[in-house]
């Protein structure tokens, strides 16, 4: 089994990729693509038929999978030179 710098309930940010910038928290670890599911993050949509649930068909959001080389702890990320500073307020 693989062992990965992030686990279940961890806070990431996102440092690469169409997401960069996101943060959320981790839902669940794909190990066998080495991908994650982040909260919020890489949303896509599911279009579900009728069904006795869904009378009308609907179409649901969820989590879609991000690679693990693009996410970072949000502590170390708060701690590394990547995080911008606040711009200086001009009086």
């Amino acid at each position: 089994m693989q062992k990965f710098h992030i686990k279940r309930n961890d806070l990431v940010v996102v440092i690469s990729g169409s997401h960069k910038g996101k943060s959320g928290k981790v839902l669940e670890i794909l190990p066998a693509k080495s991908r994650a599911r982040i909260e919020g993050v890489a949303m896509m949509k599911r279009h579900l038929k009728k069904s006795q649930e869904h009378p009308q068909g609907t179409i649901s959001e969820r989590e879609g999978s991000v690679h693990i080389s693009n996410l970072m702890l949000q502590s170390v990320f708060d701690a590394s030179k990547r995080k911008k500073p606040a711009p200086a307020a001009t009086a």
